[in-house]
């Protein structure tokens, strides 16, 4: 597999109610920094968005942030990154947001982290891309979320297969363990086996 240069953030623009949601979104832009993988996300200043893109810039990163217009024109744009592209609708934004980034990585969020996941999946299970797409799940924060894909899969809606288009892991290590890896070796983590 060549080298990870780039990876795609999604996360939430709030800062959620569990006190280590935001450190640990801050820890994996240290190490993005310090990886010198540059940081692709949805160019917000809040949330754990904007925790994970601080932190990679307090640290020497870089940052692409990348906001539809009707987001920027309500300040919600991060006027401190590498660069911020400011596009015309969400779909140009995600389609960007795709084709700049080498992998992609989930951290808690909500309905739009949820749509974003869903997306690059979908589009992987098509044979539309074979990006690594890894689930960081902090604190057991999307096993419901497993729990739902496997009913999915259990009432026949989805093959099996579709567990290996993403693995599930625990920690920042894990997750760079994983975008280091050869392609044979990449291996989906379930959540019972971590």
């Amino acid at each position: 597999m060549t080298p990870i240069s780039s990876l795609c953030v999604y996360c939430g623009s709030s800062r959620g109610t569990n006190p280590n949601f935001v450190p640990f979104a801050q820890d994996l832009g240290r190490q993005l920094a310090e990886r010198k993988i540059r940081l692709i996300y949805g160019g917000g200043r809040v949330g754990l968005m904007g925790a994970c893109a601080d932190a990679t810039m307090a640290n020497g990163g870089e940052v692409v942030g990348i906001i539809p217009q009707h987001l920027q024109d309500r300040e919600i744009g991060h006027s401190g990154l590498s660069e911020l592209k400011v596009v015309d609708n969400m779909h140009t934004r995600k389609r960007m947001m795709f084709d700049l980034s080498d992998a992609f990585c989930v951290l808690p969020g909500g309905l739009g982290t949820l749509e974003e996941l869903f997306e690059v999946v979908t589009w992987r299970q098509l044979g539309m891309h074979d990006k690594p797409i890894i689930v960081l799940n902090l604190d057991g924060y999307w096993d419901r979320l497993i729990g739902m894909i496997d009913g999915i899969i259990d009432d026949g809606f989805a093959q099996p297969a579709a567990r290996q288009y993403f693995s599930v892991v625990n920690s920042i290590g894990r997750l760079f363990d994983i975008l280091a890896a050869p392609p044979e070796t990449q291996e989906p983590d379930h959540p019972e086996r971590i």
